[in-house]
């Protein structure tokens, strides 16, 4: 389990689809959407929750194809299949690997892209907590769309139809915890909420993964 993680973290960051380009992505929302919305501090202040949450949601859903594309296009894949180790540790795995590369790095930048959208500073701890939280749950549910979808031809967009409505549940308690720590009020709630989604969503998507990889490869 071990090498595997290793050697996923090896090829996302030799690809550069996983780290970078989700990064990227990320920087280019935020910095753009002062420009489209405007200057005023008091709008700024009020969007940054969603605005951040939505740009680390796309953020994540950039790189999902990449999760087995590869395992499948050298045959990997039908190896990983045969192995002694379950194809739900693999999804698991696989999903911890992009968590890792895509996920972490914008939980950690997300302060940073805070203070451009003048995000108060009772937001920020809320902030990296939401994200923190949330997503591994991006990350799983991803795996399980990746594997809907791997060995399609332009898969990458049934892929998003499939998984931008798994990720609704995530997105509202993220935001809202967000808001509600900024404006000062209780946010305990939806950040539990959000948590509990989290748990669900790593306890049973492993296992969805794994019985779409078992059609596909068939």
């Amino acid at each position: 389990m071990k090498g595997l993680l290793l050697r996923d973290l090896r090829l996302a960051f030799r690809a550069g689809g996983g780290f970078g380009l989700g990064l990227a992505f990320f920087l280019i929302v935020t910095v753009l959407m002062p420009f489209a919305i405007g200057p005023e501090t008091a709008t700024l202040a009020r969007i940054a929750p969603g605005i951040l949450w939505i740009g680390a949601l796309l953020a994540c859903l950039l790189s999902l194809d990449r999760i087995f594309a590869l395992d499948w296009e050298d045959g990997s894949l039908d190896l990983l299949a045969t192995a002694p180790l379950p194809l739900e540790a693999v999804a698991a795995i696989k999903a911890l690997a992009h968590w890792i590369t895509t996920g972490l790095p914008l939980v950690a930048l997300s302060p940073v892209l805070a203070v451009l959208l003048n995000l108060p500073a009772e937001g920020f701890p809320w902030l990296i907590a939401s994200l923190t939280l949330g997503t591994p749950a991006l990350s799983a549910i991803g795996s399980f769309g990746a594997a809907l979808t791997v060995g399609l031809r332009r898969g990458g967009l049934l892929m998003s139809l499939l998984v931008l409505p798994l990720y609704v549940p995530t997105l509202i308690f993220g935001a809202e915890a967000v808001r509600r720590g900024a404006d000062g009020l209780d946010a305990a709630t939806p950040l539990a909420l959000l948590a509990g989604v989290t748990l669900a969503t790593l306890a049973a998507m492993p296992f969805a993964a794994a019985a779409a990889l078992r059609v596909n490869l068939r």
